[in-house]
């Protein structure tokens, strides 16, 4: 399922670190690696050759530092601007996954600071996955996903499953929020989250795949808020969560205004957890 993964690097962040806990799962340790860094448009030719050199510099430390598989690893160096060359990329090698590092910036911030991963996020249709600058990256050994009816959702689920089969002693936890406090299934919330409908079915479809160390959590109130919390609580090592196509219909070189004041889930798990986030659409996206 993961046979590309796009690593971006710009010299910052934890993203080196996250890909490097990723290699000791068995499933992404037959992937294909692709190291990406852009040289931004210099002011002058020999700025630029400074630049270009420092980034040939990057890459080569990089891939010494995460002792990867030569046959296994391409470096690319590229020059443009960094949020459009990432996604240009990642078609280009048709990654199945996006790594990257991210200052967590909210909505409002991370547009206005021209932040390279809100873009690309914005506009991939790739899974994503989001390492802040001032969270601590470990061995990926406990994984949540946020479980809704939607099919960003399953996506995440599936690629949980995927991820988890080879990890020895790996738990997954499985979060659904009630957000409709005055639903009949809020009601219903102090039931064993094991016989919630959806978290069953997930749980099913787990066991059918092989994986019995499931744990089911339900609670109440606002999605972004306690799936964060839960995550801390339970010292969770990656968090799934599924995010919808915002992509604008119009042109894709403009961010999806419409909801930049509004609530997001996506943007506020990405901004707020305090462990690496994976962010997915749906495999047909």
């Amino acid at each position: 399922m993961m046979q590309n993964i796009l690593l971006a690097v710009s010299g910052t962040g934890q993203a080196e670190d996250m890909l490097k806990v990723m290699e000791e799962i068995p499933s992404i340790q037959r992937a294909k690696v692709t190291i990406l860094h852009v040289v931004p448009p210099q002011t002058t030719a020999q700025v630029m050759t400074t630049k270009w050199e420092e980034g040939g510099k990057l890459l080569a430390n990089t891939i010494q530092k995460l002792h990867l598989n030569p046959n296994q690893v391409n470096s690319l160096l590229r020059q443009g601007d960094p949020k459009d060359v990432v996604g240009q990329v990642a078609d280009e090698i048709d990654a199945d996954l996006i790594i990257m590092g991210s200052r967590g910036l909210k909505r409002l911030q991370s547009i206005l600071a021209n932040s390279v991963s809100q873009y690309v996020f914005q506009l991939s249709s790739r899974p994503m996955l989001l390492v802040k600058d001032d969270i601590y990256v470990k061995r990926v050994n406990r994984i949540m996903v946020a479980i809704d009816k939607s099919d960003a959702s399953k996506y995440c689920l599936d690629l949980a499953l995927y991820l988890i089969r080879d990890i020895k002693g790996g738990e997954l936890i499985l979060t659904h929020v009630i957000t409709d406090l005055k639903s009949p299934s809020a009601e219903t919330a102090q039931i064993d989250a094991e016989k919630h409908p959806i978290l069953a079915a997930a749980a099913n479809e787990a066991k059918k795949r092989g994986i019995y160390n499931v744990r089911c959590v339900l609670s109440m109130g606002k999605a972004g808020e306690k799936i964060c919390s839960l995550a801390s609580e339970m010292n969770v090592d990656l968090l799934l969560v599924g995010s919808p196509d915002r992509r604008p219909s119009i042109a894709k070189s403009f961010v999806d205004l419409d909801k930049l004041l509004g609530s997001s889930l996506s943007d506020y798990v990405r901004t707020n957890a305090t462990c690496p986030v994976l962010l997915a659409r749906t495999a047909a996206a």
